[in-house]
Order: C-alpha cells, then structure tokens, then sequence
C-alpha cells in the first residue's frame, strides 16, 4: 500500500490501528494519555489508542476474546509517523482476561522516491528523505557536545594539577593539596618563612612532585662552650642530644649544663660541655692516668687521690682547664727564709770648677756606701735545692754621694825655659806614650811616670795617669823648671837629642 510523503511505517512487530485522518501533523507519546478522550472509533475511523490506553467499554470490548482484526494502515498524512520497531501496540483486556494479539501483517513496501523515513532497523524503505526538524537537533547538539568536552577537559586538568604532599614544619606533620610547582611556591603558599640557617629537604627549587614530602626544620642559635672554648653555632635539632650528635660532639661521660632531653627553644640556648679526656699526673715518683670531664686541674686532682699541702703547686695552674692527653706534674715543695745584709753603692756628683785647669778633677767630698736587708726564700722542689728568691728588702743606712770638682780653667800655651825640649821623646822613653800607663808597683803613673805627692805638688789633683796627656805635659815642664832633667835620670837627656 502507498504512503504519503512525511508519513513513516511501523516496524513489523507493531499492531496496526484504524487509520488516523491524514494531514493531522501530531504524533502521541507511547503511554502518554489521550488529552481529550475521544469514544471508541468502529472500524475504519482511522483512530489508534496510545500505549497504556484503556481499552473502551462498549458492548464490542466486553465481549471479545478473540484477536482484534488488523486494520489496513491509514493513508498517510503530512508530519505524522508511526510508531517505532521497538513500542509494541498496547494489547487490551477484557473482563475474561489480556486479548491475544495475531501475528502482525508485514508492512507493505514503501514506493521509490516518496521521502519515507524507515522505523527500525526492520523497516524496510527507501531513505531519500529526512524527518522535519533534524537539522535543527544537529545545530543544538554540537554546541553542547563541545561544551561538554571543554569542560570534561578542565576537569581533567584541575585534577591533575592537584598534588596530595605531606609538609612536616619543625616536628609537626600535615597533609594537604596544593597546585604549587615547587618546594618554594609551596612554602610560600603556605606561609612558612625560611632563613639561611633553617634546613628544607628536598631543596626549595626543586619540583613538587605528587605525594611529596617535605620537611623544615627551623635554625636555633646555640652559645656553646665546649671544653673551655665558647663559640656560637647553629643547628636545626630541637633537643640538646639531637644538637651534639648533629654537632659530632661525644656526649658519653661528659658533663652537660643541661639535660639531654631538655629543647632548644627557637630563641637559642647557652650550653656547656664538658668531654671526658685522659689527663696524667706525675707525684711522688708515680704516674697515674684517669678519664676526667673536670672543670680545672685541682678538681682532677682530687678525682685521682693526690692532695697538696702547705707549698706544693702543679706545673699548671691549678685553676686552669685539663686538657686530653695532658701531663701535669706536681711539685712537692719545701723551704725556709734567709736574711742577708747587702752594700748598697754611691753615686758620684761632679762640679764645674773655673779656678782648676782644664782636665783637672778634685774630690770634694768622699762617698760612703750604704746598707740594706734582704730576705730570700730558700726553696726544695722535689728534693732539689732551687736558687733563692728575693722576697722582701730593707734599707738600714743610705749612701753618701762623693762631690767632684772638675776644672774648666784653660791651659798656659808655653812655660818658660822649657818650651823648646823634646818631650814627646821623653814620654815615649817613660811610658811608651801611653797617658794612661802605671809601672808595676802601682807608684808611678802617666806619660811622665807622676807619683801622686809630686802630681799634687805641681796642681794636680787625683792621680796623674788619670789627667789628660796636654796637662801631664804641662805639668811635667814646670818640674823641669824647677828640679831640671833630674825627675828622669834614665830618660832625660832624650829632651835635648
């Protein structure tokens, strides 16, 4: 049978109904209610019930039991279609039970070129034609399919740039989400500060990976002093004992100023350590050698048994800090105090004279020496006997300083009757031309061989030797105009060659 352009078959498993009036253009939902329930159409109205439509009562409906007879198909009109291969015709019941439906009729062929649209996938029909409004549901599903992959792909991306870590800030953990790139973006999306001497693993610039952990540990200012020595260092431990062991001091048998356990507070902590070293002490002709974390040498002392008494000392002080592998010998001393009485020597004063010749000096006054008291320690070390020690002094009588007269007077040039003698040869002959010679016998003395009354007789003063040479000349002419070439019976006819 021929259909109208637009009007669709039924699949073949599809009961026909009366043929609906064509040209309607309306097509009902499958089990959506009749809006205007319309009474029951005899054969041929062309009317059809929708799926779950309740069969009408009527004197025909009541009484059937046997199948419905199949209706040809309605002429088709434009914009109606039929039902599809997969919506079976509603069956109706009567009183006595459901009706049974007779095998459906096979559609018949749709004729060529008329536009028909096939049902199902058992529909059989030509497909030159397309459904009203299929463009238009084209047009809106694009839009939305590439909606829904836009953000299916944001999704996707936000997902993945999300990281699950787990941050550990001095000692305390926690997990989070972060979008950071790296350990720096992180730490400061999370508002943790980190100075030069804090400690971050892995290392700031380094990429954040998913399910990272990172961990800081602040710097603590640590004011040490480690066997006597103080410095300041930093470390990111939070108790004493993780400071040493990060430090790399032995902390087995030292001496601590405070606990092991005890923190280290972000401010710092001042800490003293003691290590325990080996320290030897020689006494009383022994040695002993002991493991000490002693604060000085004299509590050293004490931990291995060695007492001192009255004098005895160390050859360290015993206040100083024992250091490992040192030796320290104590000294056993005994001793006394000796009093002695010493000469203290004078001074000299010399004073201008104009009245006395250039060179000549006259003791005024004589000096005296004085005398003090010393008290010396006489010590034993060991049983050696060590050189005395001055302790203490007292003066009992002071010095007298000698007062010299020293003469400025300047020296005749010539003496009469005796300039024109040799008396370089005579000097030479007496004393070889020496100013200063003595003979012997301590007598005699200058380059004329003075004794001392003639040397004073003539104006000298002090002894001749110590004159200067141009007055012992002097001096020696005018005893030739006195005495002649007698004062030098050996040597006087040199002064006329």
């Amino acid at each position: 049978m021929a259909t109208g352009p637009g009007r669709r078959r039924g699949a073949p498993a599809e009961g026909p109904g009366p043929d609906a009036p064509a040209g309607t253009g309306s097509r009902r939902r499958p089990g959506a209610a009749d809006p205007d329930p319309a009474p029951a159409a005899g054969p041929g109205t062309g009317r059809r019930r929708g799926a779950g439509e309740p069969a009408p009562a009527g004197p025909h409906a009541a009484a059937t039991t046997a199948p419905a007879p199949v209706a040809p198909p309605a002429p088709a009109g434009p914009g109606r279609r039929r039902r599809g291969a997969a919506e079976p015709e509603p069956e109706a019941e009567t009183a006595a039970g459901p009706a049974h439906r007779p095998p459906a009729a096979p559609p018949a062929p749709a004729a060529p070129g008329t536009g028909r649209r096939r049902g199902g996938p058992g529909e059989a029909g030509g497909g030159a034609g397309r459904a009203p409004g299929s463009g238009g549901t084209w047009r809106r599903i694009v839009p939305q399919a590439l909606v829904v992959a836009f953000l299916a792909g944001g999704t996707t991306a936000f997902v993945a740039a999300d990281k699950a870590v787990r941050l550990t800030v001095d000692g305390v953990p926690r997990t989070l989400h972060t979008f950071a790139d790296d350990i720096g973006e992180l730490l400061a999306s999370e508002g943790v500060d980190v100075g030069p001497h804090d400690l971050v693993a892995p290392a700031r610039g380094r990429h954040l990976g998913d399910g990272e952990e990172v961990v800081v540990r602040y710097g603590r200012p640590l004011r040490l002093t480690l066997d006597g020595q103080r410095r300041e260092v930093w470390t990111t431990a939070r108790t004493v004992e993780g400071a040493l062991h990060q430090l790399g001091i032995r902390a087995e048998g030292a001496h601590l100023s405070a606990p092991r356990t005890a923190p280290v507070p972000r401010s710092g902590l001042d800490l003293g350590v003691r290590t325990e070293r080996s320290v030897t002490f020689m006494a009383d002709g022994r040695e002993r050698t002991i493991r000490t974390n002693a604060a000085t040498v004299r509590e050293a002392l004490d931990q291995a048994g060695i007492t001192l008494r009255d004098q005895d000392a160390t050859s360290v002080p015993a206040t100083a800090f024992p250091r490992d592998g040192q030796t320290v010998t104590v000294l056993r001393i005994t001793g006394t105090r000796e009093v002695r009485e010493e000469r203290l020597p004078y001074g000299t004063e010399r004073v201008k004279d104009p009245t006395l010749f250039a060179g000549t000096e006259v003791v005024e006054r004589a000096g005296q020496p004085g005398a003090r008291r010393v008290t010396y320690s006489l010590r034993t070390v060991n049983g050696v006997r060590q050189r005395p020690r001055r302790i203490a002094e007292e003066t009992v009588r002071e010095p007298v300083t000698q007062l010299v007269k020293v003469g400025t007077r300047p020296l005749p040039n010539s003496v009469a009757g005796a300039d024109g003698l040799d008396w370089a040869a005579l000097a030479q002959c007496e004393s070889g031309g020496r100013a200063g010679a003595t003979d012997p016998s301590g007598t005699y003395g200058g380059l004329y061989q003075f004794d001392v009354r003639t040397w004073q007789a003539l104006g000298g003063s002090g002894r001749p030797q110590d004159a200067s040479g141009s007055e012992q000349t002097f001096r020696a002419k005018k005893l030739y105009v006195q005495r002649g070439a007698s004062p030098w019976p050996h040597c006087g006819r040199r002064l006329t060659r």
